[in-house]
């Protein structure tokens, strides 16, 4: 009989597949220069939304995304709620054990989020940690 042993952890995640170093130094300096737009395209492909959808939850207007795709990176305050997003993708990726099911997942309307999506609900911080302790919950088998 075989011991058991964990899961070996995911060396890489959501955020290193956009091109992001997962450390906190990493990440406060990545905002701070300004997260590539191509950071913000390719979330919106892995979430499975349009980029109009993706710019509305992050709160970035139209205009301004346009904007700045033709600069080619995101103000701080833009690429916070951006990296916001991808942490919570991956976080989601973790539970389900597959990007397809994180992303399905936070596009559904879920009862135990008022009947919100957890991807609209993660517009504001709050929300962000409310759908955050939804997947806790989720991952230790806590109904909710």
């Amino acid at each position: 009989m075989d011991a058991f042993r964990p899961p070996t952890p995911r060396p890489q995640g959501i955020l290193h597949d956009l091109g992001l170093v997962p450390t906190p130094s990493e990440l406060i300096a990545a905002v701070k220069a300004g997260l590539d737009v191509r950071v913000f395209v390719d979330l919106a492909r892995r979430l499975g939304v349009s980029e109009a959808r993706l710019a509305e939850v992050a709160g970035i207007a139209p205009t301004t995304l346009t904007r700045r795709k033709r600069a080619g990176a995101l103000t701080p305050d833009e690429g916070e709620h951006v990296l916001r997003l991808a942490a919570l993708l991956d976080r989601a990726v973790q539970v389900f054990e597959g990007e397809a099911d994180a992303a399905d997942w936070l596009r559904t309307p879920n009862i135990a989020l008022g009947g919100d999506t957890p991807l609209a609900l993660a517009d504001t911080e709050l929300g962000a940690r409310e759908v955050d302790d939804l997947l806790g919950r989720l991952e230790h088998g806590v109904y909710s």
